[in-house]
């Protein structure tokens, strides 16, 4: 039975007034949050429809129609699973709203579908006689819309029968929901039981008092005989005697009709009890179903961090790659710097050199104390190079150890696994066995997945992920360690050539020191002659 959706919302809204619920819900766009109606849902059943799911819905200031739309998601989710599994009736999905009409344009005809839901779980939950009270208590239109919309739900198709197999893939189940009221169905047995009840008491009643005209009858025609004509007394009695045997065929089949409904009636409670055990199965079910969601779902939240672990670890090697470069071209202008300093320090040797004999030893003696303080600062880097060296090594040795520990503990793992893989196989026929026992055949890997614990799995992924990092740290570590090497032969060479130039230079200038000496020497002996200074400076010129 259909009828207009916008009148329906009208009503059901005079309806929703009788909650006195803290949110104004006289017209559907105070209703197109779902807030109101979150409210009326924890006054119908406050253990399910708790303060903690309200406050999961609480009002959001922006007046997105998108948050609306999410508020209304939530709300008709948690009344699908109000219905399945506290009341046993699961929502069909053709008669569930469009929840985004609702939020966007405060549709009446999709809000009017919500609402009857929602009058659905108040007039089948635990209080539904108090609600029941409250509806008679409304205008009579209003009681006539709103038991038309009873009666609506209490005659939709009741959809077939759900499997365990039903269940399988809840991903895609878990959308499919029907309206199939048991408990209403029960009732409506209850009622026709009551009716036949009645039935039975109006015929006995009727028997009653057809057996009374009956004796009535019968002692009328023994009168009659006294009174009247033979004649007129056999047509009364043959009259009398075919309207006794139509009554009593019309109570044989009136007791026959009363056999009937009672077998029926016990049938159908037969039936009543048989669904209330398969509802109570279907709730198990769907409360294991809802398990394997939520582990599907923190299975791909790890998935989801595991990718953005990784890309930050591609950023960081891309990082470093740019660092190393850098690092080259800053050895390559060193090196550039250092053979221009030298190419200007053989300069300024030379024009020294085009000087006094005084300038030239100075020039030595400031070429040797700078040959001496670089001589320090490669000794130093010398020292730090040989420093970073063992601490790599000592870094080495400590990875090496991790990785040990580490593919001990993957050793370890994959004994335990083989041992749990042989004791789910054991009980397996012999033809499994077979299969199982084959590494190639893809049943094998299926069912080691299926064995195999989330939080194993998990430990082996992690593993995995581990060694791999060591891995290439440790390869990262040798490469460095191996250029640490190469450094530092380079700085023990450029140390032992600095020391042999200051070898060179020292014996060079003792050299000078001794001519300087003999110099002086000449100097002083022929201090008394009158020799031109000119020839004596020439004369050091061609001794130097």
């Amino acid at each position: 039975m259909s009828m207009d959706k916008a009148e329906l919302c009208g009503s059901l809204l005079t309806w929703l007034q009788t909650f006195q619920v803290p949110l104004p819900c006289a017209s559907p766009q105070d209703l197109s949050n779902g807030l109101a109606i979150a409210h009326v849902l924890n006054q119908i059943d406050p253990s399910w429809f708790n303060e903690t799911w309200i406050q999961g819905i609480s009002e959001d200031p922006s007046p997105s129609w998108r948050l609306k739309v999410r508020k209304l998601e939530k709300v008709l989710r948690s009344l699908m699973e109000y219905s399945k599994d506290v009341l046993g009736h699961p929502l069909s999905e053709q008669h569930l709203p469009d929840v985004s009409l609702i939020g966007e344009f405060s549709d009446p005809a999709e809000l009017g579908k919500l609402l009857q839901l929602v009058l659905g779980c108040a007039i089948s939950c635990e209080k539904k006689q108090e609600y029941i009270q409250r509806i008679m208590t409304l205008e009579e239109t209003v009681q006539h819309v709103v038991m038309e919309a009873i009666q609506e739900l209490m005659t939709k198709e009741t959809p077939d029968s759900l499997s365990p197999d039903t269940y399988g893939n809840f991903d895609t189940q878990s959308r499919r929901y029907y309206f199939l009221s048991e408990e209403a169905e029960g009732n409506e047995l209850q009622q026709q039981c009551l009716d036949l009840e009645r039935q039975l008491v109006l015929l006995s009643e009727e028997k009653q008092n057809l057996a009374q005209e009956n004796a009535a009858l019968r002692e009328r025609v023994g009168r009659s005989q006294v009174e009247s004509a033979p004649g007129l007394t056999a047509k009364k009695l043959l009259l009398l005697q075919s309207q006794l045997e139509q009554l009593q065929e019309e109570n044989f089949r009136l007791e026959s009709s009363r056999e009937d409904e009672r077998m029926r009636c016990v049938e159908l409670e037969r039936e009543v009890t048989e669904l209330q055990q398969r509802n109570q199965a279907l709730s198990s079910l769907s409360q294991e179903a809802q398990a394997l969601k939520d582990e599907m779902d923190e299975l791909r939240q790890s998935s989801e961090r595991a990718r953005q672990l990784e890309a930050t670890l591609n950023s960081c090697r891309h990082r470093l790659g740019e660092l190393r470069e850098l690092r080259r071209q800053v050895r390559q202008l060193e090196e550039r710097n250092a053979s221009h300093a030298e190419r200007t320090r053989q300069l300024e040797e030379e024009l020294r050199r085009a000087g006094s004999l005084r300038a030239q030893l100075e020039a030595q003696r400031r070429q040797v104390q700078e040959l001496q303080g670089q001589w320090q600062e490669e000794a130093m880097k010398a020292e730090k190079w040989l420093f970073e060296c063992r601490n790599l090594e000592e870094k080495c040795d400590l990875m090496a150890k991790e990785k040990e520990r580490l593919l001990m503990e993957r050793d370890s793992l994959r004994e335990a696994n083989e041992e749990l893989r042989c004791a789910q196989l054991q009980p397996r026929g012999s033809a499994q066995a077979d299969l199982s026992l084959d590494p190639t055949s893809p049943g094998l890997e299926n069912l080691a997945a299926e064995i195999l614990p989330a939080e194993l799995r998990e430990t082996l992924l992690r593993l995995q992920l581990e060694n791999k990092r060591l891995c290439q740290q440790e390869a990262a570590d040798r490469e460095r360690q191996e250029e640490l090497q190469r450094h530092l032969e380079e700085a023990n060479r450029a140390r032992h050539g600095l020391e042999t130039q200051h070898r060179l230079d020292q014996q060079q200038l003792s050299e000078l020191r001794a001519q300087v000496e003999d110099l002086r020497k000449a100097l002083q002996e022929q201090e008394g002659k009158a020799e031109d200074p000119t020839l004596l400076k020439r004369k050091l010129e061609d001794h130097l």
